[in-house]
C-alpha cells in the first residue's frame, strides 16, 4: 500500500456553469467531464464537453456513469440533486456565494482544489484591481441614480447580493439594497406598488432562464410613470453575464452596468 500528494480531483462535474468558467480560466479544463445545459461561458464548454444537468435536476446516472471524483455545484436550490448524487456515493461539493467577497473566495478555493493556488490568486487580483478601478472613476460628488433590478417577473425578485453590490460600485443606488442579503429568493421579493414609490431611474432585468418582456413590464400597473421608462432607461442584461456568480458578474457584467448607467447599454 502507497500514499502519495494528491494533486487534486482529475474528473470534475460542474453543476453550474461558474466552476466550468473558473477551471477554464486556470487552464485546468481538462479535468472537466461534465456541465450544466446552462453553460454559455466560454463557448468552447458546450462544444467540447457533455452536458449532464440543468440547474435544479440532472441525470444521477449520466454523471456516475462519468466516474467524477468531484462533482461542484452551487446553491440551496441544487439541495435535492446533491443529495441524491450523495446517496449515490458520489463526492459532492456545494457553494453558496451570494457578496463579491463570496465569489473571489469561491475562486481561490477552486484554485486549490486543483493545485493552481497561485493561478487562481492572480485571477482574484485582477478582478479585484478592476472593481477598483471603475469604483474610482464613478463621481463621488454626482447623485446616485435610483436602480431597480428584476431577477424574475413573477413573483418580481429583486437584486441578490453580488448584483447589488456590483449596482452600487458602478455609482448607482439600489432601491432594495436592504433585501439583497437575502439568501432565500422569498426574501427579495417585491411588489408593484414598492417600485412605483421607489421610482427608479434606470431598470436592469434579467429574468434567469426566459427573454424579458419589456411590453409586459411596462404594462403593469403604475410603470408607465417609471423615471426610468419615460426616460427609456429600461436594459436587460443577458443573465450569462450577471446571475453567475463567478468570473462573468466581475467582468462582462460588471461593464454592461457601467455602460447603462451611463446611457450607452
Amino acid at each position: 500500500m502507497t500514499f502519495a500528494l494528491s494533486q487534486g480531483p482529475r474528473r470534475i462535474v460542474c453543476l453550474t456553469e461558474e466552476p466550468t468558467e473558473i477551471l477554464y480560466a486556470l487552464g485546468e479544463q481538462h479535468r472537466i467531464v461534465g456541465i450544466s445545459a446552462y453553460t454559455e461561458r466560454p463557448p468552447e464548454a458546450r462544444r467540447d464537453k457533455p452536458v449532464v444537468s440543468a440547474f435544479i435536476g440532472g441525470s444521477v446516472e449520466k454523471i456516475r456513469a462519468l466516474d467524477p471524483d468531484l462533482v461542484i455545484g452551487f446553491s440551496d436550490i441544487q439541495a435535492d440533486l446533491a443529495r441524491k448524487l450523495i446517496l449515490a456515493n458520489l463526492p459532492v461539493l456545494i457553494f453558496n456565494q451570494r457578496s463579491i467577497q463570496q465569489i473571489l473566495d469561491v475562486i481561490l478555493d477552486v484554485g486549490r482544489l486543483v493545485n493552481q493556488r497561485a493561478k487562481a490568486e492572480a485571477l482574484v487580483e485582477g478582478y479585484i484591481e478592476r472593481l477598483s478601478r471603475v469604483a474610482q472613476q464613478v463621481d463621488a460628488a454626482a447623485p446616485r441614480p435610483r436602480v431597480y433590478f428584476e431577477e424574475w417577473d413573477e413573483p418580481m425578485i429583486s437584486a441578490i447580493e453580488w448584483v447589488s453590490e456590483l449596482i452600487e460600485i458602478v455609482g448607482g443606488r439600489n432601491v432594495f439594497a436592504a433585501r439583497a442579503a437575502g439568501k432565500l429568493a422569498k426574501e427579495r421579493f417585491v411588489t408593484a406598488e414598492e417600485v412605483v414609490q421607489e421610482d427608479p431611474e434606470v431598470v436592469l432585468a434579467s429574468w434567469c432562464g426566459k427573454p424579458f418582456d419589456r411590453a409586459a413590464f411596462q404594462a403593469r400597473p403604475g410603470f408607465s410613470t417609471l423615471a426610468a421608462v419615460r426616460q427609456g432607461r429600461v436594459f436587460e442584461v443577458p443573465s450569462a453575464i450577471i446571475l453567475q456568480p463567478g468570473p462573468a458578474c466581475l467582468t462582462d457584467g460588471l461593464d454592461f452596468l457601467v455602460r447603462a448607467l451611463s446611457r450607452r447599454a
